[in-house]
């Protein structure tokens, strides 16, 4: 097996939003603002290369999307999808699997794009699989009044209308079967339903793709919780269970959002779980 770091563009978000009721002044010690008050914010996504099997964890926000909607999100840097899987030699045809963890923008938008002749949606990556689950699709397709500017219908009805989408079996979990890898996956339901946490055995270490659990470092505090989270009494407890196991186990945490720390391992303290390292991403994979 080997794994690949994929830059899928990085923007800004607004920090208050990302730290719900937490105060700039504490927030900021990790996670600076710039004069509109937005964070750096990363789409780090992962590729797993194993056997005949190319499987993309997560897609980022895509291209496909108006100058207006962009400008709400502050794009810099040139990273692309495209343009990182090509600089590790590969094409989206070459795709098997597209894993996404769940189903807000910033997270599938990269899965559609636009036809050649700009009128027809067409999935990104034509001969592989959609994974997600059968409760999040539901959540995501029919969406609460809070989610619905991020559950945006022209990332997500056209997987279903290509024939590509597959639903993972919750808890038999069928993707890691049908892979012959070993992959688990965490089902936690604070910041949408049924987000999927992927844990991927490689060289002897647990990697754990954090998604929307742990956005970036600043938010290992169990208080910090983002606003854009539906339930975040219901994250607190998600994150502090998983915490305490991914110190015990000495776990690598895949930090998809955070533009500045890629992957970090955790510790106990006496303020409760920390930042114990922190590791570029050639120094794991």
């Amino acid at each position: 097996m080997i794994i690949h770091a994929i830059d899928a563009g990085s923007f800004k978000l607004d920090g208050g939003a990302m730290f719900g009721v937490v105060p700039k002044t504490l927030w900021t010690r990790t996670n600076p603002a710039d004069a509109n008050n937005m964070i750096d914010i990363g789409a780090r996504c992962l590729l797993i290369e194993h056997s005949n099997r190319l499987i993309l964890i997560d897609t980022g926000m895509g291209d496909k999307q108006s100058d207006k909607f962009f400008g709400y999100y502050y794009p810099w840097g040139d990273a692309t999808l495209e343009k990182s899987l090509k600089q590790k030699g590969f094409h989206p045809d070459d795709i098997t699997d597209v894993f996404l963890t769940h189903l807000h923008f910033d997270h599938s938008g990269g899965c559609i794009k636009w036809s050649e002749d700009g009128k027809t949606l067409i999935p990104t990556f034509k001969n592989a699989i959609y994974w997600s689950n059968e409760d999040h699709w539901e959540w995501a397709t029919k969406p609460n009044a809070r989610e619905k500017a991020s559950f945006l219908e022209e990332n997500i009805l056209p997987i279903k209308q290509s024939g590509q989408l597959r639903f993972v079996d919750k808890p038999q979990n069928a993707f890691s079967a049908t892979s012959e890898l070993n992959f688990g996956i965490l089902f936690a339901d604070g910041h949408t339903d049924k987000q999927m946490i992927p844990h991927i055995e490689y060289k002897d270490k647990t990697l754990v793709f954090m998604a929307d659990l742990l956005p970036t470092a600043g938010h290992l505090p169990l208080p910090y919780v983002m606003g854009f989270d539906t339930r975040p009494l219901l994250t607190l407890g998600e994150k502090d269970t998983f915490l305490k196991e991914a110190a015990d186990n000495n776990y690598y945490l895949w930090l998809e959002h955070d533009a500045h720390n890629p992957i970090i391992t955790v510790e106990h303290t006496d303020k409760g779980v920390r930042l114990k390292e922190r590791f570029k991403i050639e120094d794991v994979l």
